[in-house]
């Protein structure tokens, strides 16, 4: 399976999918995003461009480095395009069997040599992989938010992945300039089996008052040497995002920290799930005003 990349598909044009388009654009490969709808795809496309907006204001992206990301990225809601892709990144919602309906689909129209990944942060990539027609193409590329700025990626080897296509992979991730790790398909993987019980003790621990959520960050920041506190986190993740995770990984291991505190079941239902929504920890939409 000795396949030279010029083309990726990406399946899911939200943050994660967004910021996965906007590296592969990057480093060169022409993008093809598949959305459900136009609607999506127009949201996903301005997602894009205020991501790269914001790089320009800062210094970070060239307006020519902008306006040649946005030309190699276009979308579909036909997942016949995918066909002439050489590799397939799956980035959609967190329920399995949406996965496997669309990993299943995507499989169907691709080459028997494209490779087909997953961006799952909960699910397990070897149970995800028997969705997929030879399976030995498959594997877990766990990218972290903001895609652009998180330098790691998580290669997650699946039961039936072959070497070639996890070689293939972490060559991708440092042509787009990440660096990739090699991980077991285990629940949570890798970082994720470390950072989350270490949030749910932070939440825990806000919602047992120890401190104020101002409080509990400086202290992480200037005690550990952490350049983001725990709250302000989970509030750039999404709460909604890491009570997920949690559920899965500890439906699958029964770990009690794993379990995620009932203070984030409460947020969720609220709606305060953190800058996506305005609110969470902090008040986004007072620091807009």
């Amino acid at each position: 399976m000795d396949v030279e990349m010029k083309t990726v598909g990406v399946c899911g044009f939200g943050t994660m999918g967004a910021g996965i388009a906007q590296v592969c654009a990057a480093a060169e490969f022409d993008v093809v995003v598949l959305e459900a709808n136009e609607e999506r795809l127009a949201l996903g496309r301005e997602r894009l461009s205020g991501f790269l907006e914001e790089g320009v204001r800062r210094g970070k992206v060239s307006e020519e480095q902008r306006d040649a990301v946005l030309d190699r990225v276009r979308g579909t809601v036909d997942v016949g395009k995918l066909a002439a892709c050489d590799l397939v990144i799956e980035a959609v919602v967190e329920r399995a069997e949406v996965k496997a309906e669309l990993l299943a689909q995507v499989a169907g129209v691709v080459r028997r040599d494209c490779l087909i990944a997953t961006n799952t942060s909960a699910l397990s990539v070897t149970d995800l992989a028997g969705a997929v027609e030879a399976p030995e193409r498959f594997a877990g590329l766990h990218f972290f938010n903001p895609v652009p700025l998180m330098e790691l990626v998580e290669v997650v080897e699946a039961l039936q992945s072959s070497e070639q296509t996890l070689a293939a992979l972490e060559q991708l991730g440092r042509r787009i300039g990440k660096h990739p790790v090699r991980v077991k398909d285990r629940p949570g993987f890798l970082l994720n089996r470390v950072l989350m019980p270490y949030l749910n003790q932070v939440v825990q621990d806000y919602d047992d008052e120890i401190a104020s959520a101002e409080d509990i960050d400086a202290a992480l920041r200037l005690g550990l040497g952490y350049p983001m506190g725990a709250l302000e986190m989970l509030d750039m993740i999404g709460l909604d995002v890491h009570r997920h995770a949690t559920e899965a990984a500890y439906e699958q291991t029964r770990t009690p920290s794993l379990s995620p505190p009932p203070l984030l079941g409460r947020m969720v239902a609220a709606g305060r799930l953190g800058r996506k929504s305005g609110r969470g920890f902090y008040d986004y939409e007072e620091d807009s005003k």
